[in-house]
């Protein structure tokens, strides 16, 4: 039970990290960003280009590829159909992650690629008796520091209380002043951020790229989302952490013969508790929380 639950507070971090960055731009403009599967693509071929170079030179140019995309993406699709219906802004976000995985498959192939990353933390370590890998310690406490660090962001920067009073209400934050360009470009290149540090290490764990590997991080991300709670960040990253434990749980002590059922009877289980919590598990409509 206590190995399930390291590997469930490894993969429910890195779900965390994909969650909080489609969070962040629905809490603030009412998107949920399906394009941001493309951003975590576009971040693991980067780690391919810069393979090269020494990994922390690497990491920070897959960082600033990502972010760069991210602001791109908000400057070209999403600002002219800032404050349309959220059926425009979905539509928008579809036609952009095929648009983009089309330029990707154009330009890289559809083969599957390789990349080895992160392999020095390939072995594991014993912590308390339990064999912990790694590069599941490496995911929890970067993804801790992030999330702390985003709380501090939030909270004690002047753009990070901007972005909170947007997500109150975006037409009286600007009538105060907020700068809405500034605001939301912000919440893109953090956003942009995130899905970048999940493709590291999202590549780390599989070693395989495909100009379509960002869908199903993006609804993973999503489904958190809802699980969690619309409007709160921190409930995304609940939701995530909650939607691993499930799915580690059941693939460890189902029945060999209903193993094939695990993703079905994960989804039951989501179903079951939005009966009873229909706003996820502590949602609320409202803004960004952490």
């Amino acid at each position: 039970m206590a190995q399930n639950l390291v590997n469930a507070l490894s993969i429910g971090s890195l779900n965390a990290l994909i969650a909080i960055g489609i969070a962040l731009l629905f809490s603030i403009m009412g998107l949920i960003n399906f394009a941001h599967g493309e951003l975590i693509m576009i971040g693991g071929y980067a780690l391919l280009w810069f393979a090269a170079l020494p990994f922390a030179v690497t990491a920070v140019l897959v960082v600033a590829v990502v972010i760069g995309c991210a602001l791109a993406m908000e400057r070209v699709a999403f600002r002219s159909v800032r404050g349309a219906s959220g059926e425009t802004l979905l539509m928008t976000s579809f036609a952009l992650s095929l648009f983009v995985q089309g330029g990707v498959l154009l330009f890289e192939g559809p083969n599957p690629q390789s990349a080895d990353v992160l392999g020095s933390l390939g072995a594991s370590v014993e912590v308390a008796g339990l064999s912990v890998g790694k590069l599941d310690l490496a995911i929890v406490g970067v993804t801790a520091v992030l999330l702390l660090g985003l709380a501090w962001f939030l909270r004690a920067t002047p753009l990070g209380v901007q972005m909170r009073a947007a997500a109150e209400d975006f037409r009286m934050a600007r009538a105060l002043g907020v700068r809405a360009n500034l605001v939301v470009a912000g919440a893109f290149g953090v956003s942009g951020a995130f899905a970048a540090i999940a493709a590291i290490f999202l590549i780390a764990r599989t070693g395989t790229l495909t100009p379509a590997m960002g869908l199903g991080p993006v609804l993973t991300g999503f489904v958190a989302i809802v699980l969690g709670g619309l409007g709160r960040l921190w409930a995304a990253a609940l939701g995530a952490f909650v939607l691993a434990l499930l799915s580690v749980m059941l693939q460890a002590y189902l029945p060999s013969g209903m193993a094939a059922y695990r993703d079905a009877l994960v989804y039951l289980g989501i179903a079951v508790i939005l009966m009873f919590r229909p706003h996820g598990i502590a949602g609320r409509p409202g803004a960004v929380r952490v």
